[in-house]
């Protein structure tokens, strides 16, 4: 298939140029579901170069601080990272002085996570430049364009809920 496009010149000749058409996978979901996301990722981590913030740090400080008191298990299910790691990135902003630790008090072997006021004065400081971020990724869309493809997304990530685990597609699914 090939897309033609005209052309009207300054001379008013009229030509007719074929150009191939876009190969098929660029209408398949999952590639622009994941091109999108590392456009996304690669804007936000653009936007902080200058901060000792990584993307993985900004999310999960994001998620502790919209959720005080929230365990590591919890935070580990609700950015879809593996224990492990969420750990290790909690370690991170514990080291910072961003977020703090404390023992739950009916199960000492479970920790609660809030942002440290360095946390909380660190997120109100770098949010504008995140939402910012948010902007520049949907500037070429109309804003009702914008609302509307923000609101399918959300309906087809709700939807799908079930299939979210952190490494899916890397290991195979545990047995249930």
């Amino acid at each position: 298939m090939t897309i033609n496009k005209a052309t009207i010149s300054a001379d008013r000749s009229y030509r007719v140029d074929a150009e191939p058409a876009p190969p098929p996978y660029l209408r398949v979901p999952a590639y622009l579901i994941r091109r999108l996301q590392m456009i996304s990722t690669a804007i936000v981590a653009e936007e902080f170069e200058d901060e000792d913030m990584p993307v993985s740090q900004w999310a999960v400080l994001t998620i502790i601080e919209n959720n005080p008191e929230i365990d590591q298990s919890r935070l580990a299910e609700v950015v879809s990272i593996d224990r492990t790691n969420t750990g290790r990135l909690v370690d991170e902003l514990e080291a910072k002085g961003l977020v703090e630790r404390q023992p739950n008090d009916s199960d000492r072997r479970v920790w609660m996570l809030r942002c440290t006021p360095l946390g909380h004065k660190t997120r109100k400081r770098l949010r504008p430049r995140a939402l910012a971020t948010q902007e520049k990724l949907l500037s070429c869309l109309e804003p009702a364009d914008r609302e509307l493809f923000i609101d399918l997304m959300s309906r087809v990530v709700k939807a799908n809920e079930k299939y979210v685990r952190p490494g899916a597609g890397r290991r195979k699914p545990k047995s249930r």
